[in-house]
């Protein structure tokens, strides 16, 4: 096996918030990222799932320090990246980027596509002169699917796909060898969705690309990621190669989830049988004591009140955090 292009051990993230108003005035402790450890190699994809509100996005920024971590240690290629600071980190951004969850509002208004698209070299790469970064754009921007004689438009005059992929090219144009794909395809309609995934897999193909990819949707996760973590309030619950995880859920929470996906086949779908997940995601200023997932949890007991479940290896890449995984 080779050296991880990525490493996470135990990342722990937390913001300080205030609650309450006047003499109730309080700040409390937000845990958004509570004990996550992955790594990810060149020309993989892990797919990250879960509910709104449990750490996908801030885990994300973490992972590229964009936002700091309390604790836990990321590693990239070697090399401890929690805790640089952003002038050591600069030569680290060329090989790290990300690609926003809403497309129009990721883009400057006053830019035109190719200043945009350009912005990057400018700022990492100031040795590429003018005309080697117009090349550079038009070349990335041929590979996204973009047209030559679209580089002087701007973000109002394309259309919710095309400023993703305007998106796509920004993220591409430095070369990087991980990019960080946070939702990227939320804001689109389903035919686009397939669009914008099938050439995010040809580029990592042919760029041998690793990605993170973040999403709700557990179609598109499965359809583009070769293992998937799934979280729940700041903690990851399961992780697992995708077909595994697919086909033999282990933690009460992924099979919520999945049997949450209906089935294309109307018949299928009238005739399966499931227990649909009640209740709200606790909140991350109050989580429950135990396991977390414990209060919506159909086969929750004693013990889940008073010990938090490790993740632990069961075998064939598969790791759970439940007392009752066998």
């Amino acid at each position: 096996m080779t050296t991880p292009l990525l490493q996470v051990n135990d990342l722990r993230v937390s913001f300080c918030v205030s609650t309450g108003s006047g003499l109730g005035y309080a700040t409390r402790n937000l845990k958004a990222v509570d004990g996550i450890s992955f790594d990810l190699h060149v020309g993989e994809t892990l797919g990250v799932v879960g509910e709104s509100g449990c750490g996908k996005s801030t885990l994300a920024r973490a992972v590229l320090n964009l936002v700091p971590a309390g604790s836990g240690r990321v590693m990239w290629l070697g090399q401890a990246v929690s805790g640089l600071t952003e002038a050591a980190m600069r030569p680290l951004r060329k090989q790290m980027q990300i690609i926003f969850q809403d497309p129009l509002a990721s883009l400057d208004p006053r830019m035109t596509a190719e200043q945009i698209i350009a912005e990057p070299l400018k700022a990492l790469a100031p040795e590429i002169d003018a005309t080697q970064r117009r090349r550079r754009v038009a070349d990335v921007m041929a590979r996204v699917g973009l047209q030559a004689d679209q580089v002087h438009r701007y973000p109002h005059e394309f259309s919710g796909g095309q400023c993703q992929r305007i998106g796509i090219a920004r993220a591409l144009v430095l070369n990087p060898k991980l990019i960080v794909c946070d939702e990227p395809v939320s804001a689109l309609d389903v035919s686009i969705q397939a669009q914008i995934i099938n050439l995010l897999q040809d580029l990592q193909r042919d760029l041998d690309l690793a990605l993170i990819f973040i999403a709700h949707d557990l179609n598109v996760v499965r359809h583009i990621s070769q293992r998937v973590m799934v979280m729940y309030l700041g903690r990851a619950v399961e992780i697992a190669p995708r077909d595994a995880i697919y086909a033999q859920p282990r933690h009460p929470y992924t099979r919520a989830l999945i049997d949450a996906v209906p089935l294309p086949d109307p018949q299928r779908e009238r005739s399966r049988s499931h227990t649909p997940l009640t209740g709200e995601v606790p909140s991350p200023l109050d989580p429950p004591s135990g396991c977390a997932f414990r209060n919506r949890c159909p086969i929750a007991a004693a013990r889940c009140a008073t010990e938090t479940p490790v993740l632990r290896m069961l075998g064939g890449g598969v790791q759970v955090a439940c007392h009752f995984v066998e």
